[in-house]
């Protein structure tokens, strides 16, 4: 028979919860809690027609005075892409040559199997135990993230709900289950810069104002800044062009705008703020007529060692022997909006080399391990002082 873990993991990938949609897994989640105490709150947000559906359900041990772990994830998976390029259907799991296939399989629906199964497996052990346990789900991470984790934070900071401490089942790993943990995540602000020029004939350039040019000596010197140099946990900052729109597809007009996408993803040397004055600087220094608008994705998070990240790296290596590695690399997650309102956050999960990609899978391998890795957590947790 197939584990616990197994199965409802199966279970879920069998949803088609393309983003935003739930396909009914917050649902399942839900009513397989309900007889452990959990008391749930399903929170829909957004337009009718991209409607988010979200999960805050918690067990309140009687100890007085608890503390708190949420685990965190999200139930939305990214499309499948062309079908016919599938070697199964992506919503069907499949078993094959010692892996289960399935959009979702790592990323995240097997994680968050293995926080409900381990979570049952602890409650059936230490029933009285001195901890709070929360689950926090969404369909909106995968998309906008604008209805989705943010949303519950916001409610939950509102009415002054504690939490210790967040676990988030991103597939953290690279070649095996607990070879790395992610202890913080870089911030992400993007821009979109105009460069307004005068359209004109290009035989007759006195007459025009290329925009292109007169970004060009801008555009050298931003991507030749360091801005800043990392520190310990973090690399440095980055700033990349994403996009640049110019012209009207003639080869003989001088355009009269220029567009540019750029994004910094940016560690905790750097702010939101620092980034977009230096920025302005050079353009405002090179005199250039153009517009800004600036979008914040998300702030940079760091939960520095202490007990959350020694209590998962003992669980890590009870069950599997080895030494996670601590990182910061990688894209942005939900972890950012929960590390507004929790003081030490880390995501954990399986290895992420099939993510996003056509035949998607899990080692079936790696799926009890996850299970017991989190509830080992639970009870390193539970035990301290």
């Amino acid at each position: 028979m197939p584990s616990a873990t197994r199965q409802l993991a199966e279970a879920l990938i069998a949803r088609p919860s393309v983003t935003p949609q739930d396909a009914g897994c917050i649902e399942l989640i839900r009513q397989r809690l309900a007889p452990l105490g959990f008391r749930s709150e399903v929170i829909d947000s957004g337009p009718e027609h991209l409607r988010v559906r979200n999960l805050w359900t918690k067990r309140t041990s009687a100890r007085a005075g608890a503390r708190a772990l949420v685990f965190a994830g999200h139930t939305d998976v990214v499309p499948p892409g062309p079908l016919e390029h599938w070697s199964s259907d992506p919503f069907t799991p499949t078993e094959r040559d010692g892996r289960l296939y399935g959009r979702g399989a790592s990323d995240m629906k097997t994680s968050i199997a293995a926080f409900v199964v381990a979570v049952e497996q602890f409650v059936a052990a230490q029933p009285d135990a001195p901890l709070d346990i929360a689950l926090l789900l969404t369909s909106d991470e995968e998309g906008p993230a604008v209805d989705g984790t943010a949303v519950v934070c916001e409610r939950l900071q509102a009415r002054g709900e504690r939490l210790d401490w967040c676990i988030v089942g991103e597939p953290t790993s690279v070649q095996r289950t607990g070879d790395m943990i992610k202890n913080g995540r870089r911030g992400t602000l993007s821009g979109r810069l105009t460069v307004r020029g005068i359209q004109g004939h290009i035989a007759y350039p006195q007459l025009a104002r290329n925009p292109i040019h007169q970004l060009a000596p801008a555009l050298a010197e931003l991507v030749a800044i360091e801005w800043d140099a990392g520190n310990a946990f973090f690399q440095p900052t980055s700033w990349q062009v994403s996009n640049i729109h110019g012209g009207t597809g003639a080869g003989n007009i001088i355009p009269g705008q220029v567009v540019v996408d750029f994004n910094f993803r940016f560690c905790t040397e750097s702010t939101s703020e620092s980034l977009q004055a230096r920025l302005e600087a050079v353009l405002q220094r090179h005199g250039l007529d153009c517009e800004l608008v600036w979008t914040l994705g998300g702030l940079p998070f760091l939960t520095e060692p202490g007990d959350l990240v020694a209590a998962v790296q003992a669980a890590i290596r009870a069950e599997t022997g080895l030494e996670p590695e601590l990182s910061t690399t990688g894209g942005t997650s939900d972890g950012r909006f929960i590390a507004r309102i929790c003081p030490q956050v880390v995501e954990f999960g399986p290895p992420n080399a099939s993510i996003h990609k056509i035949d998607e899978h899990i080692l079936l391998a790696d799926i009890e391990p996850l299970t017991a890795i989190y509830r080992r957590l639970l009870e390193n947790l539970a035990a301290l002082p």
